[in-house]
């Protein structure tokens, strides 16, 4: 799910000089990943006039002195320098090389010079550590690749990191998160300059839906981020994700660190990127997700084991991530499961979940400290991977996907 602001919808600001709004601009790195980075110059670059999409100037900048190394060895050559960037409209930065090192200066300098002049600055995945570099997502809301999102809000605290979002408009400065994100972030850009119907003409020829429903809460798994481990608030993360089958609340987080709730809203944001009551309701559904994948559980039972009060709230949390009823995921998730996958899965859940009271015949077994790292460890499809007749059709497809014509 996008978050489209208000500003989006207003007339752009006027561009100064030379620049020109048809005229996209794409700053290329070093070391910077292709897929990435081949996105806007597929969307921007590529005359598509016959299929009834407007056309864009696109102007392939290279951010420092090439050539520039990508993805397996590959070396390119951008036809334009930075200066190419004063007669652009949109700068558009695909990535990143490396979230731990800062971007060149020159580069930060020419996105400044052209925000102020009235362009619209994106940045794809971790092309945000850039525009966060130049100060541009200060004070703003910004998301990046939801494993990345805990760096970002930690080393520029000023910006309002959502990971939940595939991206985020806050008008005249973009951003998405990883991958397929960067996708629907151009798509809507061009939805934004040139209506619905050119971006769905356009999305056919890309052969991507138009619009995705939801954000990445899908896509986000239990692992603690990569920063976490030398942090006091370690210890308190990793007991919530064990206990997440037990009722408590963001309060008793607070008092497990020694802290006033303010301090540790505060201190948790800054370490995670996101707000302590949507993280852990988020672990909770990602939990309810695995059990309905992976168990016969009750949707009752499983809103127990997940830790929510009432089957209610666990329907309401779950339809608002995900798109879908919990019943109905988990009919669509085992109408395209292969049986013997299915029950395979089941045994990982049974050292994952503790039991609530008697067993009642369901599966569960007490928690051990094993399977902890093994939830831990797992991505969030390591264990529900389709299997090869996954599209076969007439089969439904799971919620927020696709059926195979």
């Amino acid at each position: 799910m996008s978050q489209d602001s208000a500003a989006a919808t207003e007339a752009a600001r006027k561009l100064t000089g030379r620049r020109r709004r048809e005229v996209v601009a794409v700053l290329l790195f070093s070391g910077g990943p292709i897929f990435e980075s081949s996105i806007p110059l597929s969307v921007f670059g590529i005359d598509r006039q016959d299929a009834g999409v407007p056309r864009y100037r696109l102007l392939v900048c290279g951010g420092e002195e090439g050539p520039l190394r990508t993805t397996g060895g590959l070396e390119l050559t951008a036809p334009y320098g930075l200066e190419a960037i004063s007669r652009a409209g949109t700068v558009v930065v695909p990535a990143w090389r490396s979230i731990t090192s800062p971007p060149p200066a020159e580069a930060l300098d020419a996105l400044r010079r052209a925000h102020e002049e009235g362009a619209r600055i994106v940045g794809l995945c971790t092309g945000a550590f850039v525009l966060a570099a130049a100060g541009l997502l200060d004070g703003r809301p910004a998301t990046t690749h939801w494993m990345y999102a805990p760096t970002l809000a930690k080393r520029y605290p000023s910006v309002h990191v959502d990971p939940r979002e595939l991206f985020v408009d806050d008008g005249d400065v973009l951003t998405s998160a990883g991958t397929a994100a960067g996708i629907d972030l151009c798509l809507h850009i061009v939805r934004t300059d040139h209506g619905t119907e050119a971006a769905g003409a356009l999305a056919r020829r890309l052969v991507v839906p138009p619009r995705r429903s939801g954000g990445q809460e899908r896509y986000l798994d239990r692992s603690l981020p990569e920063e976490i481990g030398s942090d006091p608030l370690a210890e308190v993360v990793a007991w919530a994700l064990e206990h997440l089958h037990e009722q408590f609340d963001v309060e008793t987080l607070a008092a497990r660190a020694y802290m006033s709730r303010r301090t540790f809203d505060r201190r948790f944001r800054s370490l995670t990127g996101s707000a302590p009551l949507q993280w852990l309701i988020t672990q909770r559904v990602l939990q309810a997700q695995r059990l309905l994948e992976t168990s016969d559980y009750s949707v009752d039972e499983v809103a127990g084991r997940c830790g929510f009060r009432s089957p209610v709230a666990l329907r309401g949390h779950f339809r608002r991530q995900l798109g879908s009823s919990p019943a109905a995921y988990r009919a669509a998730y085992r109408a395209r499961r292969p049986q013997g996958v299915a029950e395979s899965a089941a045994t990982v859940v049974e050292t994952m979940v503790p039991s609530q009271g008697p067993p009642s015949g369901r599966r569960g077994s007490p928690l051990s400290s094993g399977a902890v790292a093994v939830a831990a460890s797992m991505g969030p499809g390591e264990h529900s991977l389709p299997g090869p007749d996954a599209y076969v059709p007439g089969r439904p497809a799971l919620p927020g996907q696709r059926s195979a014509p």
